[in-house]
């Protein structure tokens, strides 16, 4: 799925990357916690997430990891967007939980990890 549709399902907002609107992902994994997506994910996966400190983008930089989708309406502080930003991330934030973007993005085809089945 093209990180485009991702940002139309969820009703979301680019805070970074629009430039890269046009990568696919494979699969999507939801977690506030960043242990879990250090054992968790696989290839070319969005993150969704709750948290918005910088730890979330250096996890996903180490995963290679390069679209999170920030749920419940939480928003980064700049420092996150620009950190972000020098790695050529996806920022999108929503307003949906993470329950309710994470089955609007399966109900459109977009399924779980494989190392989560």
């Amino acid at each position: 799925m093209k990180l485009s549709e991702v940002k139309e399902i969820v009703d979301g907002k680019v805070l970074t990357g629009e430039e890269f609107l046009d990568q696919e992902v494979e699969s999507a994994f939801g977690s506030d916690l960043m242990s879990d997506v250090l054992a968790f994910v696989d290839k070319k996966v969005l993150l969704l997430t709750g948290l918005v400190n910088p730890q979330v983008v250096r996890t996903a930089e180490m995963m290679d990891i390069t679209a999170i989708v920030f749920v419940r309406g939480k928003c980064p502080d700049e420092n996150v967007i620009e950190l972000a930003k020098a790695k050529d991330m996806v920022i999108i934030t929503t307003e949906h939980s993470m329950y309710v973007a994470s089955g609007k993005l399966y109900s459109n085809g977009l399924t779980g990890t494989a190392k989560e089945d």
